[in-house]
């Protein structure tokens, strides 16, 4: 016969088991939260500025242990240092008008110097530039003309210390105005690189996509080895659909992540996903494979 258990000891075992509880539930929760931090993170906002704002996307970056919101204007950046968070890349003139065309490097050089100057006071690094369209402009005189329109601004970048990020982006993705751009001429990682080199500066760089560059050239982390030198800033999404990154998608992003890690990329991971489901939720899950 069990011996009777007394109201003190029923209360003191639930006290220790509900204790005991307690402790593990905040141990799984501060666990979760803790990321290795050798990837530096950022959250691209235009792909989550359906679902939250910028104040409420730097509180959801600053959770989940993200260091920035990336290509939001200047009027935030306010906000993310409020939260403890920078502006990894600024946004300029976009993917359609870029300098492979002579009559657009007036407009690209004014914006481009606009942000610079932002970028200076504001102590972000980098600034992203475009080729532009082709609309009937061959990728030779393309690429010349992209040479000598950006050496037009580079010196201003230098001067300044901010960085300029030519996008490589994907043409053959007709799907969606924002998974793929059918006729941008920068659409080859190397045709970029070999502008870049022409260019001849340090703060002339790569913004290698991850996602654009599976679909244009595949081979990812041979080419991040290939071209270390010219990487400046880096961005995300899963492969068909530009979704999140999980069992859905091709790209195995945990090992791509090492080999930024092997190559000494200090720069920042933008997470660039367009979501499918619950935005957070598929946004931890990415930063938490992306931290290796």
């Amino acid at each position: 016969m069990h011996s009777p258990i007394s109201r003190r000891n029923m209360l003191q075992t639930s006290g220790a088991l509900a204790a005991t509880a307690l402790g593990l539930s905040a141990a799984h929760a501060s666990s979760s939260k803790t990321l290795k931090g050798n990837i530096n993170q950022s959250v691209v906002h235009w792909c989550f500025k359906k679902y939250w704002d910028i104040d409420k996307t730097a509180q959801v970056a600053s959770q989940l242990g993200i260091k920035s919101v990336e290509l939001t204007p200047a009027e935030n950046w306010k906000t993310l240092q409020k939260h403890g968070l920078t502006c990894a890349i600024a946004s300029s003139h976009g993917f359609k008008v870029g300098f492979n065309n002579p009559d657009n490097w007036d407009q690209c050089i004014e914006i481009l110097r606009k942000r610079i100057d932002e970028c200076a006071a504001g102590g972000v690094k980098n600034v992203i530039t475009f080729t532009g369209m082709r609309d009937g402009i061959s990728d030779d005189e393309g690429a010349k003309n992209c040479v000598a329109g950006l050496k037009k601004i580079i010196g201003y970048a230098e001067k300044n210390n901010v960085n300029l990020c030519l996008e490589m982006l994907n043409s053959r993705d007709s799907s969606h105005p924002m998974k793929g751009h059918p006729g941008y001429q920068g659409d080859l990682t190397d045709y970029c690189i070999d502008i870049i080199k022409q260019v001849g500066s340090d703060p002339m760089k790569l913004l290698f996509d991850i996602y654009h560059v599976q679909i244009m050239d595949g081979d990812v982390i041979r080419r991040l080895h290939e071209h270390k030198d010219y990487i400046g800033h880096v961005h995300t999404a899963g492969n068909p659909g530009r979704g999140e990154l999980d069992m859905k998608q091709e790209i195995n992003y945990p090992p791509i992540m090492q080999a930024l890690l092997d190559i000494g990329y200090q720069g920042f991971v933008g997470q660039e996903f367009i979501p499918t489901r619950d935005p957070y939720e598929g946004l931890k899950e990415a930063v938490i494979l992306c931290d290796v």
